[in-house]
């Protein structure tokens, strides 16, 4: 009877009573209210193209965003491994260049670039086991990365596409 005499002589709405209300509601509020979905920047949209040592070679990650290389005449979007081809990364001397030679040989070294000014490397001197190598990366390649185009020499590039 104490307890019912108690509860029935305190008034409900009170300032405390309002500002706890208040505060728990808000609480609920916060804790199902439904989250923002997230957006992500649409890519820029990448066309097929044909590219020369020239045109290739400014995709090395420092003068354009993207980080394109060329294996046995093809052209890879690395972009999504910068730790691997960015500036400064252990592969980074292939990005923006035909990283054929280098690969089939194992070899990180200037000297196996074909220089920008030469015809295409045509890879006809590599050993067996060197062509095997090579295929080896053109398969991972392929299995990983984007083919966004393909390598031709100078003046060549508005045939390539047709001859396919």
């Amino acid at each position: 009877m104490i307890v019912v005499f108690f509860f029935s002589r305190v008034p409900l709405v009170t300032p405390l009573n309002l500002i706890l209300f208040s505060l728990a509601a808000y609480l609920i509020y916060m804790r199902f209210k439904p989250s923002p979905i997230p957006t992500i920047a649409a890519p820029e949209p990448i066309v097929f193209t044909t590219y020369t040592p020239r045109t290739l070679v400014k995709y090395n990650g420092t003068d354009d965003p993207r980080i394109l290389l060329a294996l046995k005449g093809k052209v890879f979007d690395v972009s999504s491994k910068p730790m691997f081809y960015g500036p400064g990364a252990s592969y980074s001397i292939f990005a923006g260049r035909d990283a054929s030679r280098g690969l089939a040989k194992g070899v990180l070294d200037q000297s196996l670039l074909t220089p920008l000014d030469q015809k295409l490397d045509t890879l006809e001197d590599l050993a067996a086991d060197e062509k095997e190598t090579l295929q080896g990366w053109f398969d991972q390649f392929v299995g990983k990365y984007l083919v966004v185009g393909e390598l031709v020499n100078e003046g060549e590039e508005g045939g390539a596409i047709e001859k396919q």
